[in-house]
C-alpha cells in the first residue's frame, strides 16, 4: 500500500462536474489500496475574481487582508471535494493549511514553509480518511496564528512539501496538459510529451516560464528526493516523471529556507577566447560557433554582452588542452566577421586569456532569493578576487577569475556559505568540475535538448562604464537584493576601456519586467555617487532558452540554436550559458518566432497535437 499526495489545479476543479470527476479518480486510487492526501487550488478563476474585488475596494490593498481574502478560495474547493468523496462513501475531511500544520514565515503573500506538523494529518490518514488540504496557504509560526499565502505556484509547493514531510511514496501533480512537454503547446501544438526529466532540467524549464510546475515545488522535490509525476486530469496517461538524485538527508525543519547553496565547485583547467567588436547583426554567432562545432571544439561558457554602437563582444571558455584549436578557429574566422564596408578596420579582434579558473556556487535553494549572487560577489570582493566573467542559471552562478586566485576564492565561498570541503557533487574531484564531468552527463542516451522555453516577462538593464575592480558587482547586486529585486541573466562585457586612469566595463542583467522601472530609478540615483555611467533600460525583450543535460560534451548544440535564429533573421542581443542551458535575448516581437524556429531545429515536435482545455 502506497502513501500518495495528489495535487489538482484550478482548472481541474473548475466546476461541480470537474470536482466530482476528481472525487471519482481519488476514490479509485483509494480502492486500489492506497492512502491519499489531496491538495487543491481554488476553483477556476476564483483567485482572479477575488483580486479584482480587492482592487475595486483599494488600489493598493493591505497584504495581510489579501491573504485573508485569497485563502478563502481554496476553502471552498476543499469543502466541496470532501463532500463529493463522502457522497461516494469514502471517509474524507477537509483541512486548511493552518489546520494541517503548514507553518510558514510571517511574510504575507510570499511566505516560505518552515515545517509541517504532521501529527493530525497522520492520525486522519491512519483512520482511513482522505485528507483534502487547501494548497497555497499556511499559518505563521508566531503566536498570533496569522494566515499566510505562499505566492505564485503555492499549491504545487504545498503538495510537494507535504509529500516530503510525510515521506510519501510519490507526489502526483494533476494539470490541464498530459505531462511535461518540450515547449508550451499554446505556441507549438506539436510539442512532444516527455516520459521523464531530471529535476535539474525541470528547475531550469520551470524557472524559464514553463508553467506546469513551479520551481519552488521542484526545488523541494530535488532537496528531499520526492518522486514527482505530472499527469493530465482528463486522461489516464502515465504522464512525466521528474527524477532526482538520492538526497543528502536534509532536516525537515526550515524546509524552504534551508541554506541556498549546496556546493562550491571550481575548474582550473580553463582558458578564455574573446572576439571583440564583431558586427551586431543576425548570423554572426551562428557563423562563429558553426565553425567551432565543425572543428569539434567543445565550449563551456558562452557570453555575449550588450551591444555598443554596431558591434558586440562574444567570449567563450574551453578546456586548456583544446585552447590552441579554439584560438585557431577564432583567428581564422575573425576576418570574415569584419565589416564589409570597412575591411581594414580593427573589428573582430581575438583576445586569448590563459591562467583562468571557473568558480561556481550551486544549489536549488537560490531560486527567487535576490541576495545569493550578491553574497557571492561580495565574498569574492572581500577576498580581493576580481571577476572577469559572470554566467548564471537558476541553480548556479559561475564566475571566471584569475587562476592564481582560485584557491582563495573557493575557500572564501565555502566559509561564506558554510560548505564543508567534502561537500561536493558525487564524483567530483575535491570540488573540481569540468564541462565533461557531471552526474548529468550520463544521460547522453537522451536528446541533447529536452525543452525550449520562452520568457516574455523580462526587462534588461545595462550600466555603462562600471569601474573594473573587486567589489563593483557586489555593490550593484547588493543594492538590488536590498530592494528585493531578483536578477536572472548577468553578463559582464569583455571590452575594457580606461577612462581617467580607471579601467571600466559595461554590465548587463535581466529582471522581471515589473521591477524594471524601479530598478532603473534606484540605480540611476546611486550611479553618479559611485562613479558609474549611464543606466539603460530595455523592456521590449524576450528570452528564449534551450535546456538539456545531454548537451554536455556535445559540440554543435549552441551553433544549431544560433543558426535557427539566423535563418529567421533574428538578431541575438545577449547570450548566457550554463552546463545544461543556453539562453538568448532577442527582440520581444520576435520571441514566439524564435521559440518555434529553435523547437523545429532540434526536431522536438511529436506526431500528436495537444489542445489545452479552456
Amino acid at each position: 500500500m502506497a502513501l500518495i499526495v495528489q495535487k489538482y489545479g484550478g482548472t481541474s476543479v473548475g466546476s461541480v462536474e470537474r470536482i466530482q470527476a476528481v472525487a471519482q479518480r481519488v476514490y479509485k486510487t483509494v480502492k486500489a489500496g492506497n492512502s491519499i492526501v489531496v491538495v487543491v487550488s481554488a476553483m477556476g478563476k476564483t483567485t482572479d475574481g477575488l483580486v479584482k474585488l480587492a482592487t475595486e475596494i483599494s488600489p493598493n490593498p493591505n497584504r495581510r487582508e489579501m491573504d485573508m481574502l485569497l485563502s478563502t478560495g481554496e476553502q471552498v474547493t476543499i469543502a466541496l471535494l470532501s463532500m463529493a468523496l463522502q457522497e461516494l462513501g469514502q471517509p474524507a475531511i477537509s483541512m486548511t493549511g493552518g489546520q494541517v500544520g503548514i507553518v510558514t514565515e510571517a511574510e504575507h503573500s510570499r511566505a516560505r514553509i518552515l515545517h509541517i506538523e504532521t501529527t493530525r494529518l497522520t492520525r486522519h490518514i491512519n483512520e482511513g480518511k482522505v485528507v483534502v488540504v487547501a494548497g497555497f496557504q499556511g499559518i505563521s509560526s508566531a503566536g498570533e496564528m496569522e494566515i499566510t499565502t505562499l505566492g505564485r505556484g503555492g499549491s504545487d509547493t504545498s503538495a510537494v512539501a507535504i509529500a516530503a514531510a510525510l515521506k510519501a511514496n510519490f507526489c502526483e501533480i494533476y494539470t490541464d496538459v498530459p505531462g511535461i512537454l518540450t515547449t508550451d503547446p499554446r505556441l507549438v501544438a506539436e510539442a512532444q510529451l516527455m516520459d521523464a526529466i531530471s529535476c535539474d532540467e525541470m528547475l531550469e524549464l520551470a524557472s524559464l516560464g514553463a508553467k506546469v510546475l513551479h520551481p519552488r515545488a521542484v526545488e523541494i522535490a530535488r532537496n528531499y528526493g520526492v518522486p514527482l509525476v505530472v499527469r493530465s486530469s482528463w486522461t489516464d496517461q502515465p504522464g512525466t516523471w521528474v527524477t532526482s538524485a538520492k538526497p543528502q538527508g536534509r532536516s525537515l525543519i526550515n524546509l524552504e529556507i534551508a541554506r541556498p547553496v549546496d556546493h562550491v565547485e571550481f575548474d582550473t583547467n580553463q582558458a578564455k577566447v574573446a572576439l571583440l567588436r564583431v558586427p551586431d547583426k543576425p548570423g554572426v554567432a551562428a557563423r562563429l560557433f558553426g565553425e567551432i562545432s565543425r572543428q569539434k571544439v567543445d565550449v563551456d561558457l558562452i557570453i555575449q554582452s550588450v551591444h555598443e554602437g554596431n558591434s558586440n563582444d562574444i567570449a567563450f571558455t574551453v578546456t586548456t588542452p583544446i585552447l590552441k584549436r579554439a584560438e585557431a578557429v577564432a583567428t581564422a574566422i575573425a576576418p570574415a566577421l569584419r565589416s564589409q564596408s570597412n575591411p581594414k578596420s580593427d573589428e573582430a579582434e581575438v583576445m586569448v586569456e590563459h591562467n583562468i579558473a571557473k568558480v561556481s556556487i550551486a544549489g536549488a535553494g537560490m531560486i527567487g532569493r535576490p541576495g545569493v549572487a550578491a553574497k557571492m560577489f561580495a565574498t569574492l570582493a572581500e577576498a580581493g578576487v576580481n571577476i572577469q566573467m559572470i554566467s548564471t542559471s537558476e541553480v548556479k552562478v559561475s564566475c571566471v577569475v584569475n587562476a592564481a586566485e582560485c584557491d582563495r576564492a573557493v575557500n572564501a565561498l565555502r566559509t561564506a556559505f558554510e560548505i564543508e570541503a567534502g561537500e561536493q557533487r558525487a564524483g567530483s574531484n575535491d570540488g573540481k568540475l569540468s564541462t565533461q564531468h557531471s552526474a548529468l552527463s550520463t544521460q547522453h542516451s537522451s536528446p541533447p535538448v529536452r525543452g525550449v522555453a520562452l520568457d516574455l516577462n523580462q526587462a534588461r538593464l545595462a550600466i555603462r562604464q562600471l569601474p573594473d575592480r573587486p567589489g563593483m558587482a557586489a555593490k550593484l547586486f547588493g543594492l538590488l537584493a536590498q530592494h528585493n529585486i531578483s536578477v536572472d541573466m548577468i553578463i559582464q562585457s569583455q571590452r575594457c576601456r580606461v577612462i581617467d586612469g580607471v579601467p571600466r566595463r559595461d554590465i548587463a542583467f535581466t529582471v522581471s519586467r515589473i521591477d524594471g522601472e524601479n530598478a532603473k530609478k534606484m540605480l540611476t540615483q546611486v550611479a553618479a555617487e559611485l562613479g558609474w555611467g549611464e543606466v539603460v533600460l530595455d523592456s521590449a525583450i524576450a528570452k528564449v532558452s534551450i535546456v538539456g543535460a545531454g548537451m554536455l560534451g556535445q559540440p554543435g548544440v549552441a551553433a544549431k540554436m544560433f543558426e535557427a535564429l539566423a535563418q529567421q533573421q533574428i538578431n541575438i542581443q545577449m547570450i548566457a550559458t550554463s552546463e545544461i542551458k543556453i539562453s538568448c535575448v532577442v527582440a520581444q516581437e520576435q520571441g514566439v518566432k524564435a521559440l518555434q524556429a529553435i523547437h523545429a531545429a532540434f526536431e522536438l515536435a511529436g506526431s500528436e497535437k495537444f489542445v489545452v482545455p479552456a
